[in-house]
């Protein structure tokens, strides 16, 4: 079970999470991920090794939170006129960045320090909600979009896995070709 309480938004307690998260990220970025140590970050976001375990428990569940927060997107899809520009970009933009050796190493960081799953919950929340945004905006331009759960499935959880259980060169081009199947699978359930 995490250790990790619930967090009052501001006060201290934010604080100290954004000056251990701000110090793992600086430490990782000098030293390398398997170089850091508890009592490094300690040190550098000015509390006492004590405070983090109790907080996190471990290293690994410390930095299951700071990827957890590192995968969280900053903003909004970009708005390309039409739901197939949008999805398309939007899931060349997620590829790109998950597949790349520090979103990799953020995604086993997230699972990997939460056994429980509610990481891969938030993460798999992430990519729902940039999804409602595509999904919302192409209903408010009349366009008949399929629902989230369906490009979850089509396109968002094929990367997922290929990310995570074959591991290896993946292009813009495979991103594409899932958003293309899952409308031509979609036209021809229509159709029919």
């Amino acid at each position: 079970m995490s250790r990790k309480p619930m967090v009052r938004p501001g006060g201290r307690s934010t604080r100290v999470q954004q000056a251990v998260h701000t110090a793992t990220n600086e430490l990782m970025a000098e030293v390398g991920r398997d170089a850091l140590t508890v009592p490094s970050i300690a040190t550098r976001a000015g509390v006492t090794p004590s405070t983090i375990y109790r907080r996190w428990g471990d290293l690994r569940e410390l930095l299951s939170d700071v990827a957890v927060e590192r995968l969280r997107p900053e903003t909004e899809p970009d708005d390309h006129g039409t739901l197939a520009a949008d999805l398309t970009a939007w899931a060349e933009q997620f590829l790109d960045e998950m597949n790349s050796p520090p979103g990799r190493a953020y995604i086993r960081d997230a699972l990997l320090g939460d056994p429980e799953g509610a990481n891969a919950g938030q993460c798999s929340d992430y990519a729902a909600e940039q999804i409602a945004v595509i999904v919302t905006r192409a209903d408010r331009r009349g366009e008949s979009p399929p629902g989230a759960e369906a490009i979850l499935d089509r396109v968002v959880a094929p990367m997922m896995y290929r990310i995570l259980f074959r591991p290896g060169a993946l292009s813009a081009e495979y991103a594409h070709r899932l958003v293309d199947d899952l409308f031509t699978s979609r036209a021809s359930r229509e159709t029919d």
